[in-house]
């Protein structure tokens, strides 16, 4: 079990809350699918609830994640169906709920379908519960939107009104949902025009501020074995300034084994069989994988803890600085309130989605007075509460 990766660091009266978290970037270097464990494929199946608003493009991955379930089935040492998904996570599938592509029912169109994307990302969920989801469908924890092609015309001001500041009011007004950023299909215009802009805008803006980000574009340039070809005019179709990276691919490997037929909307299978893989990639990463270099999916599985867990703080009594620790068996939205021995709500120390794991929190409490305190952790069906003593 992996324990005390996150320290989260609370500071009483004046409350911050600090996590120290990284951004999951799924890009062309997270298509080794072997290199997923299968646990955490299981645990993504068992934790997410996905809505994906798409069109044309954006159904490559869903093309590919369909034609990934029998060739992976026919590799040794994977469960059988192990990749199953459908609209309503049943019979142990992902539940991954396809929007309405060109009608008009729940997440129609996408995300270049401005301000039709926020309102119908808004009126598929509902207003906020408590727990920070959407109280028309609360067990969505993850939305995700593709593009068409309008960062091909979009300004940089249009990719920030457009997108960038509406994803983030999303964020804020649900925070007990991740809410996946994409760039944008590959047009042909290389490296200096206004798609790359756009997409490299997006990629630094979700690096710099911790979000996941499925790099749609950054998957078509490069080919299985690595090969760049951004700076060659690439195209959604993967044709580029000497050929099609993808039919030459192709071409010189064997089907059924080294990739395999699916739908693949404007573009060659293996495109979208790269886009399959880095998609579970992220699946995993967001239902807690650490992305644990060197370990193989059929040799190693992936360590969580065994069960939900609250411990005793140390030192208690304390004076100044108390350590809390707790362990989550799955993704949950946590909250750990603190009261004092009237009952009376001091502090909301957590509110937010947190992965399975280990974590470490660290309570200062110079300015309260001296005294009895009660700390509350509440994580899906696990609630317990302990009492602590803070002395000067």
């Amino acid at each position: 079990m992996k324990t005390g990766k996150i320290q989260i660091v609370v500071l009483f009266l004046a409350v911050q809350l600090s996590v120290t978290a990284q951004g999951i970037i799924a890009d062309h270097t997270c298509t080794d699918l072997s290199q997923v464990p299968i646990a955490a494929i299981q645990a993504a199946k068992a934790q997410l609830h996905i809505g994906y608003g798409f069109t044309s493009h954006g159904s490559q991955i869903i093309g590919g994640m369909t034609g990934l379930v029998e060739f992976m089935n026919n590799k040794e040492g994977y469960p059988e169906n192990l990749f199953t998904f459908n609209r309503t996570g049943s019979d142990g599938a992902l539940h991954l709920y396809e929007g309405d592509g060109y009608d008009s029912g729940d997440l129609d169109h996408d995300a270049g379908y401005y301000p039709d994307w926020v309102n119908e990302t808004r009126a598929f969920l509902g207003s906020a519960n408590t727990d920070g989801r959407g109280s028309a469908h609360p067990t969505y924890n993850v939305i995700m939107w593709a593009w068409c092609g309008q960062l091909s015309w979009y300004s940089s001001e249009d990719v920030s009104n457009y997108y960038l500041n509406e994803m983030t009011q999303l964020e804020s007004d649900y925070p007990g949902i991740i809410f996946v950023y994409m760039t944008g299909h590959s047009d042909g215009s290389g490296l200096e025009g206004m798609l790359h802009q756009n997409n490299q805008k997006i990629r630094e803006y979700c690096i710099k501020n911790n979000k996941a980000l499925f790099d749609f574009y950054d998957i078509e340039c490069y080919d299985p074995d690595g090969h760049y070809y951004g700076d060659q005019y690439v195209s959604d179709d993967c044709s580029y300034a000497n050929g099609n990276w993808a039919q030459a691919w192709q071409n010189s490997h064997t089907e059924g084994q080294d990739w395999y037929s699916c739908d693949a909307a404007h573009t060659e299978p293996i495109n979208a069989n790269q886009k399959a893989y880095a998609i579970w990639w992220l699946w995993a990463r967001l239902a807690g994988w650490d992305g644990g270099a060197g370990t193989t999916a059929v040799e190693t599985g992936i360590q969580y803890p065994s069960q939900y867990q609250l411990e005793q703080n140390y030192p208690n009594p304390f004076n100044g600085t108390t350590s809390i620790r707790f362990a989550l068996q799955q993704s949950a939205h946590v909250k750990m309130r603190l009261y004092n021995s009237k009952g009376q709500l001091v502090s909301r120390v957590i509110d937010q989605l947190m992965a399975p794991d280990s974590y470490t929190v660290q309570v200062q409490m110079d300015q309260n007075p001296t005294g009895v305190y009660y700390y509350q952790l509440d994580a899906g069906t696990f609630h317990q509460t302990k009492s602590m003593v803070f002395t000067k």
